[in-house]
């Protein structure tokens, strides 16, 4: 920890928590699932009534909770702005036709790449997600599946991933196969800087340069200014997601926008939130967005607002909503990029 970073207070006293001091290095065993969550078994966030452990099977349920089948937010999250590029570029005239199948094929690409990115993360973190709260009960700390085991499990995601690829034109293909590199640095970003939440934006906001790329093979300056205002996005909605995990990060000597902005919060979200606006409003300008576009970015920001009014930074289950809320805001910007798209008519 840097000595100006904020100091967090020591939970490890509660009675029912296991001690998670400073001293220890990662060799600890994470033997401590069975303490956790509503069940044994089942993530924290994951929900109760997640479908993953109501109705998989059981050898798979471990594969499923490490791609993260039971949390599909962060599929969403990635899918959306795929979307995006494609109904921009489609809104633009950039595309001479729906391409209705390059939905299908994002969709597709998102969950399989999502999981291989969560599985590469967790391979990565597993030393220190069985010393969190929140993660302890992920399967590689929990025992129930070997790094070897993930291993293989993100080669067979990523291989899917790469058949969708190749379904694009050349420039697209490569472009996407560009973005790995940002998915291999990330799990290890929160380890040097308090700014995870902007490589994470930069990775998961990829898909918008991709869903461009895929109806003309180019890039031009409209798409660029969509996916800068989306990093500003995620940033402001990792920062709510990262107040889950705070206290336990500077434990363990880990960094995050939420422990840098601190009780500042609200202010920076403000910030970042009206970034994304803007520079979205301005995309949207440029390739002469129609009505709908427009009265979804008027929702989103009266969306964006209530986030941030109504954020309780120390309340877990007020962050996991306002974070999860994020998939209604970047539908609605799909759903005016598809309406203001003349072949939807």
């Amino acid at each position: 920890m840097t000595e100006n970073a904020p100091v967090m207070k020591d939970r490890s006293m509660s009675s029912n928590r296991p001690e998670l001091g400073h001293n220890h290095g990662p060799e600890l065993s994470p033997q401590l699932g069975p303490q956790f969550g509503p069940q044994l078994g089942m993530i924290a966030d994951a929900g109760p009534a997640n479908w993953v452990d109501t109705y998989a099977p059981n050898a798979l349920k471990p594969y499923c909770k490490l791609a993260r089948y039971d949390r599909p937010i962060g599929t969403w999250l990635l899918l959306l702005p795929c979307w995006f590029g494609l109904a921009f570029a489609q809104l633009a005239g950039a595309a001479t036709e729906l391409y209705f199948s390059y939905y299908i094929l994002f969709a597709i690409g998102a969950i399989a790449m999502r999981g291989a990115g969560c599985t590469w993360n967790d391979i990565v973190d597993r030393d220190f997600d069985g010393r969190v709260e929140r993660t302890v009960l992920r399967p590689i700390p929990a025992g129930q599946v070997s790094v070897r085991q993930a291993i293989v499990f993100g080669v067979l995601q990523s291989l899917a991933g790469l058949v969708v690829l190749l379904q694009f034109n050349a420039f697209t293909i490569w472009l996407g196969i560009a973005s790995l590199a940002l998915v291999a640095i990330y799990p290890f970003a929160k380890r040097f800087t308090y700014w995870p939440q902007f490589v994470l934006g930069m990775t998961f906001n990829w898909g918008i340069l991709v869903g461009w790329a895929a109806t003309n093979g180019s890039l031009e300056t409209a798409p660029l200014l969509l996916y800068v205002g989306a990093i500003a996005w995620t940033i402001g909605y990792d920062t709510i997601y990262a107040h889950q995990d705070k206290e336990d990060d500077a434990l363990l000597g880990l960094k995050s926008t939420a422990l840098r902005f601190g009780t500042q919060t609200p202010w920076w979200l403000t910030g970042f939130y009206g970034l994304t606006l803007c520079l979205w409003l301005s995309a949207a300008n440029m390739i002469d967005a129609g009505k709908f576009t427009y009265i979804a970015l008027a929702l989103i920001a009266a969306h964006f607002t209530w986030q941030i009014l109504s954020l309780k930074i120390n309340d877990s289950s007020n962050c996991l909503t306002r974070f999860k809320s994020n998939r209604e805001a970047g539908l609605l910007l799909c759903l005016g990029l598809i309406l203001d798209t003349p072949f939807a008519w």
